[in-house]
């Protein structure tokens, strides 16, 4: 069984991607599902400021592999009996780890679109919408506190995900016809 970690600036189209690799059997661990969680036990309502804090907060408590550490009970169980995509690879040391734990079993695809588009596409979504000025702050901080680049440099696989869903989509066939 295979894991493929998915890497990608916010709004980059990451959570449409592994999407698409569920609905090609694979099992789908969504990362930023802890923040969720945690924002719940909390009492604090979904935003940018609070998502950040929480972020930043499980990092301070468990390390900048929090996020992967925390995850691999889940993905080590959903691995017993299907391939596994993981939505928002973010740190070098998630990366390390997951890399670390499943030596060539795991494959990073990196998503890639430009922050204009990133940012248009933030402004528009339904849930966790983000205004410009919370995408580029978000932007530098994933950039110059969680170490996003390495593992986007580091990825197996990268995808530009500039155009239509259907051009995503002949990528991601591309992408799971070399996974095999």
């Amino acid at each position: 069984m295979k894991v493929v970690a998915i890497v990608g600036m916010t709004g980059a189209g990451k959570s449409e991607v592994a999407r698409i690799f569920e609905e090609h059997g694979f099992k789908k661990v969504r990362f930023g599902d802890i923040t969720d969680e945690e924002l719940r036990k909390r009492g604090l309502q979904p935003s940018e400021e609070n998502e950040r804090y929480i972020r930043q907060l499980l990092r301070k408590e468990h390390g900048m592999a929090a996020y992967a550490k925390l995850n691999l009970p889940t993905i080590d169980s959903l691995l017993k009996s299907s391939n596994v995509v993981v939505d928002g690879l973010y740190s070098w040391e998630e990366y390390t780890l997951l890399k670390e734990r499943y030596g060539k079993r795991l494959s990073v695809l990196a998503v890639w679109a430009s922050p204009a588009t990133r940012h248009k596409r933030l402004a528009r979504r339904t849930e966790r919408p983000l205004t410009l000025e919370e995408a580029a702050s978000r932007d530098k901080s994933e950039i110059e506190k969680i170490n996003k680049g390495g593992p986007i440099a580091m990825a197996d696989f990268t995808i530009l995900n500039e155009a239509s869903l259907e051009e995503l989509e002949r990528e991601i066939k591309r992408v799971l016809s070399a996974l095999k």
